[in-house]
């Protein structure tokens, strides 16, 4: 449960993708690697709901979960389930703590395949996302959005992530969404709103 709730959550921030994509030229992609990450520089804390969408080839019907993440640059990252249970991961000082509806413990991250997923995400606020030697970016396009596509390059990640797609609207470069495909073919969709940029975060949201 925690690998499928992990990497569904991993990922930062809104909209739905249904137009068609096409690929940026290399000086497309030059200037919005330069835009994004010049002005992630400025950001220190992100807040944002989330809709949580996973689908599994076994279930009939999608599993949708609602919640809240919280940010705080360098490398803080907490994701809090609250409806239809009540379950949050923190990432903080190498280690990821669990409270799974009052269950609480805590794994090591360091060198694991959570650890690279959660600077995957941090990165995202800062804009070294984009020189991530775990992935091959690639970077696409259409009439809301701009997209960059991470493909893992070692084998571990592979066994678990075929790809991940951030979704960033045009004009903005804060991520409103996350498409996220696992080895297995099953897909996890993280859409963001009322997101909050550089806002003061409580210490209890990194607390479990």
């Amino acid at each position: 449960m925690i690998k499928n709730i992990a990497f569904g959550a991993f990922l930062l921030i809104s909209a739905l993708f249904s137009a068609q994509n096409t690929s940026m030229s290399a000086a497309e992609a030059k200037a919005f690697v330069s835009k994004v990450s010049a002005e992630a520089q400025e950001i220190k804390t992100l807040q944002s709901d989330f809709t949580q969408t996973k689908k599994m080839d076994f279930l009939d019907k999608s599993i949708v979960t609602y919640g809240k993440m919280s940010l705080k640059t360098p490398n803080m990252l907490s994701w809090k389930y609250t409806k239809p249970y009540q379950y949050s991961i923190v990432f903080k000082d190498n280690k990821i703590y669990i409270n799974d509806q009052g269950k609480k413990s805590s794994v090591d991250a360091k060198s694991k395949t959570f650890e690279k997923i959660n600077k995957l995400i941090v990165g995202s606020s800062n804009g070294k996302m984009f020189n991530d030697p775990e992935f091959t970016v690639a970077y696409f396009k259409n009439g809301s959005f701009n997209i960059a596509r991470f493909t893992p390059k070692s084998a571990q990640l592979l066994k678990y992530i075929k790809q991940i797609e951030l979704h960033f609207p045009k004009n903005q470069s804060t991520v409103s969404q996350v498409n996220m495909t696992e080895a297995s073919g099953d897909t996890t969709n993280i859409l963001f709103k009322n997101t909050k940029i550089n806002a003061a975060i409580p210490a209890s949201e990194f607390s479990l």
